[in-house]
This record gives C-alpha cells, sequence and structure tokens, in this order.
C-alpha cells in the first residue's frame, strides 16, 4: 500500500507542478464582440509533435451567425480546427481571430465563456439532470434550463422520467441511452449563450428526426450564435450554410451541398456511399 500510494502521490505531484503552455497576456481582452472567426494561414503541430503539422497553411473566414459543416476523413484535422477556436493549443503559425481579435489577445477564461464545445463523448456526472445543467451556468434558472433543453430535443425525454429534471444521473450517464446523453451536453452548452457552438460529432447516436429538429431549432431560435458542426453523416450539415471539407490537414473544398456534389469528389463520394448504403436517410431526400 505504502509503495502504491508513493507512486499516486508522485503523479498527482507532477500535475500540480506542470507549468501551462498557454498563459493570459497583460490587460488581456475580456469582452468578445461576436462569433466571426478568421483563420489567417494558420499551420498546426502538436506540442508533441512538432515537425508533424496536422494544419497546413488553412485561410478561411467565417461569418458571425453563419452554420458552417465540416467533413472529413479520420485524422483529416477536424477537430484540431475545432480546439484553435477557444485556444486549447495555440497554432504554430498564422493567426486565429475571434470577433476581430486574436485569440491571444483574450482573457482564457472570457473566450472560452463565449464559445461552448459539445464533444461526441462529454462526460455527465453524478447528480441529477438540473445539477448537471448548471455546469453550464451555475445560476441558472428552471425557465432557462427548460428552454436549452427544448433547443437539444431532450426536454421530452426528461419528462417522462417520473422525477423529470430531479432525475438522478449514475456516474458517466449510465443510466441514460447514448443519444440522451449527447442531448443533455447539448443542452449545458447552450445554457452558456456562446457566441461560438461547436458540435464535434456530437450527435452521432441521435436518430436523423431528431438531429434534424435539433438543426431547426437553432437556425429558427439562435440565429446569431455561429454554429460550427463536425459530422461523419452528410444529413447533419447538408443544410449547412457552407460545408468546408478537410483531407490530410488542408481545406480540399468549400461550398454549399449541392456545389461540392459537383465541385468535390471527396464529398460526392462520401456522399454517394451514405446514400448507397441506406446509412443517410434524409440525404436521399
Amino acid at each position: 500500500m505504502l509503495i502504491m500510494s508513493r507512486a499516486s502521490g508522485e503523479r498527482i505531484s507532477e500535475v500540480l507542478t506542470e507549468r501551462p503552455d498557454l498563459f493570459n497576456i497583460p490587460h488581456a481582452i475580456t469582452e468578445v464582440a461576436d462569433g466571426s472567426v478568421d483563420f489567417e494561414q494558420v499551420s498546426f503541430a502538436y506540442p508533441s509533435n512538432p515537425n508533424k503539422e496536422v494544419i497546413t497553411n488553412l485561410s478561411v473566414h467565417i461569418n458571425a451567425g453563419e452554420t458552417i459543416g465540416i467533413l472529413g476523413g479520420t485524422g483529416s484535422a477536424k477537430s484540431s480546427f475545432a480546439s484553435l477556436i477557444p485556444r486549447l493549443y495555440d497554432v504554430t503559425k498564422g493567426e486565429v481571430r475571434v470577433g476581430g481579435v486574436p485569440v491571444k489577445d483574450y482573457d482564457m477564461a472570457s473566450l472560452r465563456d463565449s464559445v461552448a464545445m459539445v464533444l461526441q463523448k462529454n462526460v455527465l456526472f453524478s447528480g441529477t439532470i438540473k445539477e448537471n445543467l448548471r455546469w453550464g451556468k451555475e445560476n441558472a434558472t428552471d425557465v432557462e434550463m427548460m428552454n436549452a433543453c427544448r433547443l437539444a430535443q431532450a426536454d421530452e425525454f426528461i419528462r417522462d422520467f417520473p422525477a423529470g429534471y430531479d432525475t438522478y444521473i449514475e456516474r458517466g450517464g449510465a443510466n441514460v441511452s447514448g443519444g440522451q446523453k449527447q442531448r443533455l451536453c447539448i443542452a449545458r452548452a447552450l445554457l452558456k449563450n456562446p457566441k461560438i457552438l461547436i458540435l464535434d460529432d456530437s450527435t452521432s447516436a441521435v436518430d436523423t428526426k431528431t438531429d434534424r429538429l435539433i438543426r431547426k431549432a437553432f437556425r429558427e431560435k439562435i440565429p446569431d450564435t455561429t454554429k460550427i458542426i463536425i459530422a461523419q453523416r452528410i444529413s447533419s450539415i447538408q443544410d449547412a450554410d457552407r460545408i468546408l471539407v478537410f483531407d490530410n490537414g488542408r481545406m480540399e473544398s468549400v461550398g454549399a451541398h449541392e456545389e461540392l456534389l459537383e465541385s468535390s469528389p471527396i464529398y460526392r463520394e462520401i456522399y454517394e456511399s451514405q446514400t448507397k448504403e441506406g446509412g443517410d436517410d434524409e440525404g436521399r431526400k
């Protein structure tokens, strides 16, 4: 037991004494003006492998309130692209701007409060649904939580539970389905009233009808929020204002759904494979 405790203590000490790579500059900006995003000739390599660029010379402008779909194969840098917006990492070359301001000039807490990310495997904690939702906004009212859950198409299944919003969630969300867990995580992100909402394959466990209803609610209820949707299913992004197609760290093409069917071999191949296999019913409509 002493040997095990010493090993655990050493690991904890390593974490506590680790110096962060990112830090705030003096007099950092604390207000994000809007949800516009600019990548100016951005290249990026992870600190663990600095000689291998995962993003190379990427330039793109995203307007505030725009809905952007992102598609690409495994390892094409979709998630890496998204992680640079709230400054989870610093770029190797070039510059990322949010609201017209370089992300390095922001107070990191303020920037990340304005950017909500929902991952494919987000975490739910032991506690009630209300307690889990309030991780998004500590002082959220019941009305705010219900509105966020309606947007995320979670309100209906929550009300089906005998205890409703006071239902106890087991550690890791073991007593709810994958789709329910994802919708709760989306609702939690929406409670922050973010200027930028990033969904990183976070509706993968949701059926296509519910996925469509979530996107419809986003268009109608939060038009000023910039929505960046990373997905494997084309049906999840085909009605986006623009779709960015990534391939090996580069933006292979950009355009609306119909444009990309004509101009992008990668997009057309994915679309045809999904429709032929019957895995994208909505895409055939």
